[in-house]
């Protein structure tokens, strides 16, 4: 089934929603929060037998730690609370928590017990939450560190411990959870960077808050839900005339293979004609294994081009450059990759051109490439890889995605996607120049910009997620597989769409 779009609030949007409703909210939030993570736990481990450990911190995640003790307790569950501060030192909803916890018949103790001989059924980080801008020290930083060393279902609450909830990034000992419940809404840190690595599978529970209704957002969690309209089925009386002229600028000298795996992935989504500029001049003429391929020297490319995609093995010479200025000169839907990238970053007159231009422009850079387009290091571009991405945006007035875990596809208006398709054995070569491909196909057909870098985003990983599936990878997946799983996945989704419609 299609859903609709996950919206994603940062820290101080949450922190707003939170100010709006916390004086008014019948239950209160930490009540309907603590409840919910208990119903979460439930679930988690229903046929698993064993006391529960949940370690509570000094603050409001503390308060959610021990309303779900206390609704655990009642569920007939065995809680083992651990909590090392004095309650008079909690913010007035925890300590309110606590003293519900201990009135229900609960208790704490004040350090993390050993594990029981048949190991805890679950442990529970209820240390730190959102508002974490520090590493975690002293008795928390061991208390974390003793949580991940338990090889049963690990579950924080809201964010894991030490993890920035705006960046994913680890502030110092973090926790490394299996699961994540997290309230009211996503945070970009759970999705991007290392907070993949450290959430697990992730659980929102919105309590009861239509968070959009308090306070506008401007990210969301991509979904095919996001593109469906886009997912129409071809009239029968059609040619390939109605698809678009499709072209690909690259193959400098060793590298003619990242052009033709673009042109293919191209071809492969549909795009009526593929038209492959090779400026390597030994370069073959034709692609035995796609012969459907028009190859032909760069600079002999067509002028009637749908869309074009500059970047894949273009290389950073004289000639590379010449050509990568006509084409950003033009008024072609353009995609920059790769060298194109890199030419750019380093051509300030260029950079400007490429920022004043009118034309489509969509720029799909890595991490690296990011930051040279800043002029910044990529420790910076991955500190806060969201903020990365507005950047570029704004700068260069493109559609942006910053590849990586967690791809972010931002605009220059300042709305930003976060996806979280495909996995680690995407980390090869070639990949970048398929999702290029995939990218200028959908394009060339006609797609708007916005709507065709998030289907192709979204379906580079959902491709690679379906061979790992049918075991194909993830150690050793390459970029050419990932084609022709891309095209069944997307007439798979075509398929799903119509199904829905009727």
């Amino acid at each position: 089934m299609f859903t609709s779009a996950q919206p994603i609030y940062p820290v101080s949007a949450i922190r707003e929603i939170e100010r709006k409703l916390i004086p008014s909210a019948r239950p209160p939030l930490m009540e309907r929060a603590g409840r919910a993570a208990a119903e979460d736990a439930v679930r988690l481990i229903m046929d698993r037998p064993g006391a529960i450990l949940i370690a509570c911190g000094p603050g409001n995640n503390g308060g959610d730690g021990f309303v779900m003790a206390r609704q655990l307790r009642q569920a007939g569950r065995e809680v083992i609370v651990a909590f090392a501060n004095q309650p008079g030192s909690l913010p007035p909803e925890a300590a309110k928590a606590h003293a519900d916890f201990i009135l229900a018949g609960g208790s704490t103790v004040s350090d993390l017990p050993s594990a029981p001989a048949n190991g805890w059924a679950l442990v529970v980080d209820a240390i730190f939450g959102i508002g974490l801008k520090r590493p975690p020290e002293g008795r928390f930083a061991t208390w974390i560190n003793t949580l991940n060393a338990q090889r049963v279902p690990r579950m924080a609450l809201d964010v894991p411990s030490g993890l920035d909830a705006d960046t994913g990034r680890p502030l110092g000992p973090c926790f490394r959870a299996t699961h994540t419940t997290t309230f009211i809404a996503l945070k970009p840190g759970l999705l991007t960077l290392d907070g993949p690595d450290h959430c697990g599978e992730i659980s929102v529970q919105r309590i009861e808050i239509d968070a959009p209704a308090w306070v506008p957002t401007m990210g969301f969690h991509i979904r095919t839900s996001l593109f469906r309209d886009r997912l129409t089925a071809r009239p029968r009386n059609t040619h390939k005339g109605l698809y678009g002229d499709a072209g690909v600028l690259g193959g400098a000298n060793g590298m003619a293979g990242a052009a033709l795996l673009a042109g293919r992935a191209a071809l492969m989504l549909g795009a009526g004609r593929v038209f492959v500029g090779l400026l390597d001049p030994g370069a073959p003429t034709v692609d035995t294994s796609h012969p459907e391929l028009m190859l032909r020297g760069a600079a002999a490319l067509p002028d009637h081009l749908t869309a074009l995609a500059a970047g894949p093995g273009l290389g950073t010479d004289t000639d590379a450059r010449k050509l990568l200025s006509a084409a950003i000169e033009s008024d072609c839907p353009l995609l920059l990759d790769a060298d194109a990238l890199n030419i750019v970053s380093g051509d300030e007159t260029l950079g400007k051109t490429l920022s004043e231009r009118d034309g489509i422009t969509l720029l799909t850079p890595h991490p690296a490439e990011g930051a040279r387009l800043l002029g910044i290091t990529t420790q910076e571009v991955q500190h806060d890889r969201l903020a990365a991405a507005l950047a570029l945006a704004r700068k260069y007035r493109s559609l942006v995605v910053l590849k990586g875990a967690g791809s972010i596809i931002a605009t220059p208006d300042g709305r930003w996607f976060i996806n979280n398709t495909g996995h680690p054995g995407m980390a090869t070569a070639g990949m970048g120049d398929v999702l290029s491909g995939l990218a200028l196909s959908l394009l060339a057909q006609g797609w708007p910009a916005e709507p065709a870098l998030i289907a192709s985003v979204h379906l580079h990983g959902a491709a690679a997620d379906r061979l790992a599936r049918e075991g194909v990878g993830p150690v050793g997946l390459t970029a050419s597989e990932v084609i022709d799983a891309a095209r069944g996945v997307f007439n798979g989704w075509m398929v799903e769409a119509a199904r829905e419609r009727h």
